[in-house]
């Protein structure tokens, strides 16, 4: 499946939104994490980076009030890493839109990269 694709299913799944609403949807979450100009590319045309971006906009495509994630950053390189902890503290701070109307993602991540800590407003050590 295409990128828009990816994260037009979820919601499919819920089905409370038409095709075009959910097209629109797709597309403003795709620009929102940097992949506006990429919503027609499969994932072997994507970087790990941008594969990871096209799966975070499809788990917020529901509007979660809880994002889980496990290992966001861990294919990723140091470049990659940064960007997509900066757009998730974003996501965490303003919200999925990025409108500052919707109310902030709660984001709960499980990670072994001590290095990302630093985005975190609570850590739990297991």
């Amino acid at each position: 499946m295409s990128a828009i694709e990816n994260v037009e299913l979820p919601m499919i799944l819920l089905g409370k939104l038409n095709d075009k609403e959910r097209r629109n949807r797709a597309h403003g979450l795709l620009k929102r994490v940097g992949l506006g100009d990429r919503i027609d590319h499969l994932p072997s045309e994507l970087s790990g980076g941008e594969q990871q971006r096209v799966a975070i906009a499809r788990a917020l495509s529901n509007e979660p009030e809880i994002l889980l994630l496990d290992e966001p950053t861990g294919d990723l390189d140091s470049k990659s890493t940064v960007s997509i902890m900066d757009l998730l503290l974003n996501i965490n701070r303003i919200g999925p839109n990025g409108d500052g109307e919707a109310t902030a993602t709660t984001c709960v991540m499980v990670t072994h990269n001590p290095e990302i800590e630093c985005y975190a407003d609570r850590i739990l050590y297991v």
